[in-house]
C-alpha cells in the first residue's frame, strides 16, 4: 500500500496576482517549501499543474491537468489517474510548513480518506485519498461541490490537534499562502524560526 505525494498548483493565484508557485518567500519559491517536505518522505512525488503554471523547483515529476476546470478536485483526480500507487496525499503548492513527518503520516494511513482538523474547521489539504474515492470525486466534480464539502459529505477520519501536535503546531503545519498578507505572515513566521 503506497501513496503519491502530489502537490496541487493548478490554481490562479487572483489574490497573489501573479504565479503562486513562483511567488518569493525569504529568498526561494513558495512552491519549493512544500516540494522539500514531500520528497524528504521519500515516498514518489509529483507536481500537478496547468500547462501554463510556472513551476520553478524542477525536482520532482510533473503531471499536467485539463485547463479546465480550476478546482483542487482536478489535481486531485488527475493525481489519482496517473498513479499506480493506492491513495495520492494532495497537498497545496502555498504551504510554506508543512512538515515531512505529516505528509508521511498520511501516506501511511490505511483509511480511504483522511484529513486534518484545526481552528475548528477541516483542512481537506493536506488530505489522503483513496483511488476507490475517484468515482464520488469525480461526481462532486461535475457537480461544482467546495473541496470541502465534497470531504465532508464523505466522512473522513480526521487528525485532531492532539495527534497533529506531534509534527508541529497545527496553525503552522496548515498555514497556506493565498494574499500578499499571508506571504508576509510567512516572511515573519520564517525570519522568527
Amino acid at each position: 500500500m503506497g501513496a503519491l505525494i502530489a502537490l496541487l498548483a493548478g490554481g490562479e493565484g487572483r489574490r497573489l496576482r501573479g504565479s503562486k508557485p513562483a511567488a518569493p518567500l525569504a529568498g526561494r519559491p513558495l512552491i519549493c517549501y512544500p516540494l522539500k517536505a514531500a520528497l524528504d518522505t521519500g515516498e514518489p512525488v509529483a507536481v500537478v499543474a496547468k500547462q501554463d503554471t510556472e513551476l520553478p523547483c524542477g525536482d520532482a515529476r510533473v503531471i499536467r491537468e485539463p485547463a479546465q476546470p480550476r478546482h483542487p478536485l482536478v489535481g486531485v483526480l488527475t493525481a489519482l489517474s496517473a498513479t499506480e500507487e493506492d491513495a495520492v496525499v494532495a497537498l497545496a503548492a502555498d504551504m510554506p510548513f508543512v512538515s515531512a513527518g505529516l505528509i508521511r503520516f498520511l501516506a501511511s494511513d490505511p483509511r480511504a480518506l483522511v484529513t486534518p482538523e484545526a481552528g475548528g474547521r477541516l483542512h481537506p489539504l493536506p488530505a489522503r485519498y483513496s483511488k476507490d474515492l475517484a468515482g464520488p470525486l469525480g461526481a462532486a466534480l461535475a457537480r461544482g461541490e467546495p473541496l470541502t464539502d465534497t470531504v465532508l459529505e464523505l466522512g473522513p477520519a480526521r487528525l485532531g490537534p492532539d495527534q497533529l501536535r506531534r509534527f508541529g503546531a497545527a496553525e503552522r503545519l496548515l498555514f497556506n499562502v493565498n494574499t500578499n498578507d499571508d506571504l508576509e505572515e510567512a516572511e515573519r513566521l520564517i525570519a522568527a524560526g
